[in-house]
């Protein structure tokens, strides 16, 4: 009985996660193949898979994938850590939310591509200029997501920590820091989907390599196969990070 109720609990949420996306591949393949979808804009599912494995056996797949992966990662970083740390202070001290606040409202609305000449100006064509690119597109949901994660702690925290008089130090790492981390986390779940999203779209614009490239690329030359390969690659990456995201999440917050 216990096993029972232990499949029903773990395994069938599981199956019916894995069966839309299935569903969906099978629905694609059959239209592409019976005509009701024309294969020449949609190629069949199975054909792209034959793509991907060829440009993989060429060496070419891995070494846009490669490229893409060290941008994001390095530009995710260079915009998440001073999120971090901004957003903690912001919501800390009065002062500093202040003067953030207005500089924040300013540039957030304004689209990250809108910059990117700003950005190639500033900073050139090279590999950096992707790295800021992505840094700023990801800044704002992480540092407006941890000041407001530090703003809703609860008030009996901050007293306990005023009772004791808890200098700026303990407060950071024992209230502000664990406090804010569930909002936190929320932002830098955003983050990394405006991540994808914006190396895409550098990529098509000023790069001659990565996965938004390999997209751009084909889609130009009309090699739909090979476009496709890279859209899936995108979403791939995006389902991946996500999820490992989600397991941090329980790591740091098991009581969630």
């Amino acid at each position: 009985m216990h096993k029972i109720s232990l499949f029903k609990k773990v395994k069938f949420p599981n199956l019916i996660t894995i069966s839309s996306p299935l569903l969906l591949l099978i629905i694609w393949e059959f239209c592409s193949q019976s005509g009701i979808l024309d294969s020449r804009f949609f190629p069949p599912p199975t054909l792209i898979i034959q793509t991907m494995f060829h440009l993989g056996e060429t060496g070419e797949l891995f070494s846009h994938v490669f490229i893409s992966l060290l941008r994001i990662l390095f530009g995710f970083l260079l915009g998440v850590i001073p999120a971090i740390c901004i957003g903690l202070i912001m919501g800390m001290y009065k002062q500093f939310r202040q003067f953030f606040s207005p500089i924040i409202m300013i540039f957030m609305p304004i689209p990250t591509l809108a910059m990117l000449p700003i950005i190639l100006i500033l900073f050139g064509i090279g590999e950096f200029s992707k790295m800021v690119t992505i840094a700023i597109s990801v800044f704002f949901p992480v540092v407006i997501n941890t000041a407001a994660g530090v703003a809703n702690i609860d008030k009996i925290y901050i007293d306990v920590a005023k009772n004791y008089q808890a200098n700026a130090k303990d407060f950071f790492m024992k209230i502000a820091l664990p406090g804010a981390l569930p909002v936190m986390l929320e932002g830098i779940q955003m983050g990394q989907a405006i991540a994808l999203l914006t190396i895409v779209a550098a990529e098509m614009i000023g790069a001659t390599s990565g996965i938004g490239y390999l997209i751009w690329m084909n889609y130009k030359a009309f090699l739909l196969p090979q476009m496709y390969v890279g859209l899936i690659l995108i979403s791939f990456f995006g389902y991946f990070f996500s999820l490992l995201l989600r397991s941090l999440e329980k790591k740091l917050l098991p009581w969630k």
